[in-house]
């Protein structure tokens, strides 16, 4: 990311920075005891779903990504993030949680939903991967164009499109998503997207355009990826 499209970044990021304040102190979930940084299995917080992990399952090294669907940015990074996995995912283990900005981006929660349902029918790297990249043909859909729209991948996928319809609409999904970002909320997410590798942020600050986040340069991001293997 050139200096110009960061300045231009962090306008947009400070413009929904109230909006975050207002809606982090809504439906709260307890965390008080909770390591944001570990691998989340499933509890009754999450609807008994747990985190899904894409690369090495034992890894001492986690990177963790906060998203959100029908934001721009993290459909920008899609294509580069998902390249330097590949070349990681014998190393590393990474986790995708769910920060949608549902004021702002009004399809964002349920391309999360159709992600989650795919996941309980084992495809949800591969409908991640779908509806990142795809993100212009379902972003402007209407509640009913966008159901059938997400039900059509299901189908592509070769998903049970009943269930997955059914699981969409579940409490333990809204559940799941709303625990994800209640997870972003503690470990301080201000924009998405936001990336904590080991639990230390690769995100800049937003305040400081000179500050640019690590993760917006391919070569800063390996290094301190290689860096924390060094440690390991």
């Amino acid at each position: 990311m050139n200096k110009i499209k960061w300045i231009i970044f962090s306008a947009v990021a400070i413009g929904v920075l109230g909006w975050l304040v207002v809606v982090s102190n809504g439906s709260k979930i307890d965390l008080k005891n909770v390591d944001i940084n570990a691998i989340q299995t499933g509890n009754d917080k999450n609807g008994n779903i747990g985190d899904y992990i894409y690369g090495k399952v034992d890894s001492k090294v986690t990177l963790i990504e906060y998203a959100d669907y029908q934001c721009p940015g993290c459909a920008s990074e899609h294509p580069k993030l998902k390249a330097i996995l590949e070349d990681y995912k014998d190393k590393i283990r990474f986790v995708f949680r769910n920060f949608p900005l549902t004021t702002i981006h009004a399809n964002a929660k349920a391309a999360a939903g159709a992600t989650e349902a795919a996941g309980l029918q084992g495809k949800y790297w591969e409908m991640h991967n779908k509806i990142y990249e795809n993100q212009s043909a379902w972003s402007s859909l209407s509640d009913s164009e966008r159901t059938s729209f997400f039900a059509n991948y299901a189908k592509d996928l070769g998903l049970d499109v009943n269930k997955f319809n059914t699981d969409i609409a579940s409490q333990a999904i809204s559940d799941k998503i709303n625990y994800d970002k209640s997870l972003g909320d503690k470990a301080g997410v201000k924009s998405t997207p936001s990336f904590y590798l080991n639990g230390t942020s690769l995100n800049g600050d937003i305040n400081n355009p000179n500050n640019e986040p690590i993760w917006g340069n391919d070569t800063k991001f390996k290094a301190a990826i290689d860096a924390e293997l060094a440690k390991q």
